[in-house]
């Protein structure tokens, strides 16, 4: 419970420092913008299709009231010194609105001048900028700027009109910094869905693949409504990349709920409430598709209607995962972490109007920052749950393969025991016949040992053995195997060595034993061992070695004990008697 009470702080301070950055940000705007509305600072008249531009100083304007039946006319848009606060000259227009045939911009100066510029479906010249604007600079002149008109054909909505007068010099400013700031989100929503699809290609995990999706839905909306895609795409300015994004941002929605829901285990919630996610997120995204098409009047109040089914769609989400979260889920908690901005940032635009915001980008420069963090940290999320998986199967193999090691050590002295001890030697020995070696094996067999723990008592027993298998151990390498078979019974196993050289070294075995100090533990008494050799070539497999062994170890008991006793066989394994050769040693 502490570590989730710290991170649901944490959690909470970050939020708290997104929604503190963001509002921030909508104080960005220089105050010498000044924003054009209809009945505020722009009067209106309306006109057919047919009237030509020059008709400008004939029409009648109205100051009061909303424009109608403009939706197959034109529509003009008048803004004068009188109604706009902070006038100036040296400005320019930069207009939001892009679901429109044709839009002339009229700069009328005091000496009657009127200069025109013009942009039209399809074809907006140099005039588009980064954040959906359309920017028209006030030719400089001496003359002092009387008012600006502004003339759409085939104005979808005027209810979704946005329009500033920015000085020059702040308009290049925030048309840079606007473009510097979706470039970036850009690139990062870029690398987050490729890094995301590339996870869910190695792990084999659906919502990886439905966050990569979300993630490259995000970027090309982020690109058709910042106009991005006009550098490549010039012919789709206009009113079908102002479609085009609408039916993107409601794909988007339905594709991050669905990412959300589908990747926590439907049976940790409810099945009503996960239903019922899903089926808000696919509302969402069915709606899109009439909601690109209209250009009525009526679009901005599908709009409105549609902002309330996403309100109610994040609630679902937010209630399912929370829920989740509460019952165990980490994947939720990383998915309400990730939410938890870009949910409070789309409640904040649909309850404050911030479209006159940050730099003329307002609320979707904001879903786009957040949909960039979010992205950001379900890459991060997932990276970090995929790197504790791996900890945690590295750290099952590691104790399966100590489980394994100590399957195969004898407890007590450390060394291979019987069955570790076959399990090393055969490799050894399948080289050895490979390379037609001898392979030896000696059995090295503590005498009277019985007797030590009579005696003694079996921990002194013990004692002794540990002591002998130190010693032992000592030539433990690359050609020789040594381990504890049972009991007071020890093994090496030597590949190349025979003859006189094996000898040798099985006498130096016993004398290394003999020479053991376990004074502490039994006072003066000696311990010795009896030695038992098999000496085959080419090598033989382990059993066969291990029954010549123990013969030669029997003869060297019998022969009175602290002795070498070897057995050779150098045509291989046969039924007749092998040849023996004793060492014996008082």
């Amino acid at each position: 419970m502490t570590g989730e009470r710290a991170y649901l702080t944490k959690l909470c301070g970050r939020l708290a420092l997104g929604l503190a950055t963001l509002v921030l940000m909508l104080f960005a705007a220089p105050a010498s913008a000044e924003s054009l509305k209809v009945g505020h600072a722009l009067c209106h008249a309306e006109t057919g299709l047919g009237v030509p531009d020059a008709s400008l100083s004939s029409l009648r304007f109205s100051c009061t009231g909303s424009p109608a039946g403009y939706h197959n006319a034109s529509l003009w848009l008048k803004a004068e010194p009188v109604r706009v606060a902070s006038w100036r000259s040296d400005v320019a227009l930069m207009v939001h609105q892009s679901r429109f045939d044709r839009l002339a911009v009229a700069f009328t100066y005091a000496d009657g001048q009127v200069r025109w510029q013009q942009v039209r479906q399809g074809d907006y010249g140099s005039h588009w900028r980064a954040g959906g604007q359309i920017m028209f600079e006030a030719p400089e002149r001496t003359v002092p700027l009387t008012a600006v008109t502004l003339r759409f054909d085939r104005l979808a909505s005027v209810d979704l009109l946005r329009a500033r007068l920015v000085p020059k010099t702040d308009a290049v400013v925030q048309s840079t910094g606007m473009a510097v700031a979706i470039g970036a989100a850009l690139t990062l929503l870029l690398v987050s869905g490729i890094y995301s699809l590339s996870l869910a290609f190695a792990v084999r995990r659906q919502y990886l693949a439905w966050q990569a999706a979300w993630s490259a839905t995000m970027l090309l909306w982020g690109a058709v409504w910042s106009q991005a895609h006009l550098g490549l795409v010039s012919g789709m300015a206009g009113t079908a990349s102002a479609q085009l994004a609408t039916f993107l941002s409601c794909l988007a929605i339905a594709i991050a709920t669905a990412s959300a829901v589908l990747a926590i285990d439907s049976r940790i919630v409810t099945h009503r409430l996960r239903i019922a996610a899903l089926i808000l997120g696919g509302i969402v995204g069915v709606v899109g598709v009439p909601l690109a098409l209209i250009r009525s009047e009526s679009l901005a109040q599908w709009g409105d209607a549609l902002g309330l089914v996403v309100l109610a769609d994040l609630v679902a989400v937010a209630a399912y995962l929370g829920l989740a979260w509460r019952r165990g889920s980490v994947e939720a908690r990383d998915f309400l972490a990730a939410w938890c901005l870009p949910m409070a940032v789309l409640a904040f635009i649909h309850i404050v109007d911030v479209d006159d915001s940050l730099w003329g980008g307002g609320s979707k420069i904001m879903v786009l920052l957040a949909a960039t963090w979010q992205a950001l940290w379900l890459s991060a999320s997932a990276t970090r749950r995929l790197a504790q998986l791996r900890i945690e199967r590295d750290s099952a193999r590691a104790a399966e393969a100590f489980a394994q090691q100590l399957a195969r050590r004898d407890p007590l002295t450390g060394l291979l025991n019987r069955r570790g001890f076959v399990e090393s030697v055969t490799p050894l020995l399948d080289r050895a016949r490979a390379d037609d070696l001898s392979a030896a094996l000696l059995l090295v067999d503590i005498d009277r040992f019985k007797s030590i723990n009579d005696v003694h008592g079996h921990d002194a027993g013990d004692a002794v053995l540990c002591e002998v298998a130190r010693r032992i151990e000592r030539w433990e390498g690359p050609m020789c195997t040594v381990a504890r078979l049972g009991g007071e019974e020890f093994g090496l196993l030597t590949v190349g060595m025979e003859g006189i050289v094996l000898g040798r070294f099985a006498e130096s075995v016993r004398r290394g034993i003999a020479a053991c100090d376990h004074s502490v533990v039994i006072g003066e008494g000696s311990v010795t061992a009896s030695v038992g050799v098999a000496e085959v070539r080419p090598a033989a497999d382990f059993q066969q070695l291990y029954r010549l062994a123990d013969e030669a170890l029997y003869d060297a008991k019998r022969a009175g004990r602290d002795c070498v006793v070897v057995q050779r066989c150098l045509n291989g394994p046969s039924d007749d008697p092998p040849g023996r050769e004793a060492a014996l040693s008082s």
